[in-house]
C-alpha cells in the first residue's frame, strides 16, 4: 500500500526558508487535506515532493521507496502533480494534453497503444472533461483547464496524487464532482494529498488533515480532531464555531 511518509523536508529559496523541517504521513484509503493560510508553504511543499520544485533537505518515502532517489521517469510513474495554473507553450488539444499522462509508461518511439487510448478516454470521463476533448487547451476557461489537468494526472495511473487547489476556478457542481472523485480514488488504493483553501470542503470530504503555517506543520490527524475553533483562531487569526453537520455528522465551520 502506497503510504506517503515525509521526513524533515525543508525548502529554502533566495535565502528564505519557505518550508521548515516538515514531517508527516499520509495514510492510504483516506483523502488528506493540506490546509493553511496564504504563504504557508503548501504549493512549495507539493512541488518539492513531486520533484517539480527545489528541495533543500529531507526525505519522502512512498510505500517505503525513496521518492527523491528515483529518476524523473520512474517518479512520474508513481506520482502525479495537479497544479493550480498550468501554461503550455504548445497548441495542444485537450485530448493531446491528457495523452501526455501516458508518456512515463511508453517507450521512446511509442505512438500509444489501444490500452493507452482506453486509459485516456476513461480519464477524460472521470474528470468530467470528455465534452471538449477536441478543443485547444488555450481556449478553455480556468475551470475547464483544471479538469483537463486532473484528467492528465489520472492518465498517469499514479500511486500518489498531489493536488494544489484542485477546486480552484471550479463552480460548485464541479467542486463536488472533483472531491467525490478523490474519495473514489482512495477507495481504489491511491494515496491523495490535496491543498485546499476552503476549510468546509476539507471538513466535508477529507478524513485526514495536515495544517501548515509559516512553513511548519502545526497539526496532523483526523479532520474532526484537528479542525477545532482553537486551531483555526491560532493559525488563521479568525473566530469560528465548529459545529456538527446534521446529515453527515462531519464538522461544519461557521465563521464570525
Amino acid at each position: 500500500m502506497s503510504r506517503l511518509e515525509v521526513c524533515g523536508l525543508s525548502v529554502e529559496i533566495g535565502g528564505r526558508r519557505l518550508v521548515d523541517d516538515v514531517a508527516f504521513s499520509v495514510p492510504v484509503g483516506a483523502v488528506t487535506a493540506l490546509v493553511g493560510p496564504n504563504g504557508a508553504g503548501k504549493s512549495t511543499m507539493l512541488r518539492a515532493l513531486s520533484g517539480a520544485g527545489p528541495r533543500s533537505s529531507g526525505l519522502a518515502y512512498l510505500a517505503g521507496e525513496d521518492l527523491f532517489a528515483l529518476g524523473r521517469r520512474d517518479r512520474a510513474r508513481r506520482l502525479a502533480l495537479v497544479e493550480q495554473e498550468v501554461r503550455s507553450e504548445f497548441a495542444l488539444t485537450v485530448r493531446q494534453t491528457v495523452e501526455l499522462g501516458r508518456t512515463p509508461h511508453q517507450s521512446v518511439w511509442s505512438l500509444g497503444s489501444a490500452d493507452d487510448e482506453a486509459i485516456v478516454a476513461q480519464a477524460l470521463v472521470r474528470a468530467d472533461a470528455e465534452g471538449f476533448e477536441h478543443r485547444q487547451l488555450g481556449t478553455l476557461s480556468g475551470g475547464e483547464q483544471q479538469r483537463v489537468q486532473l484528467a492528465r494526472a489520472l492518465a498517469q495511473q499514479p500511486s500518489l496524487m498531489l493536488l494544489d487547489e484542485p477546486t480552484n476556478h471550479l463552480d460548485v457542481r464541479a467542486q463536488l464532482h472533483t472531491l467525490r472523485l478523490l474519495s473514489e480514488l482512495t477507495g481504489e488504493g491511491m494515496t491523495v494529498l490535496a491543498a485546499l483553501h476552503d476549510l468546509n470542503l476539507a471538513a466535508a470530504f477529507c478524513d485526514h488533515v495536515v495544517v501548515l503555517a509559516d512553513g511548519r506543520v502545526r497539526a496532523v490527524g483526523p479532520v474532526g480532531d484537528v479542525l477545532t475553533a482553537e486551531l483555526i483562531a491560532e493559525v488563521y487569526g479568525v473566530e469560528a464555531d465548529v459545529l456538527t453537520h446534521p446529515r453527515t455528522g462531519r464538522p461544519l465551520i461557521a465563521f464570525s
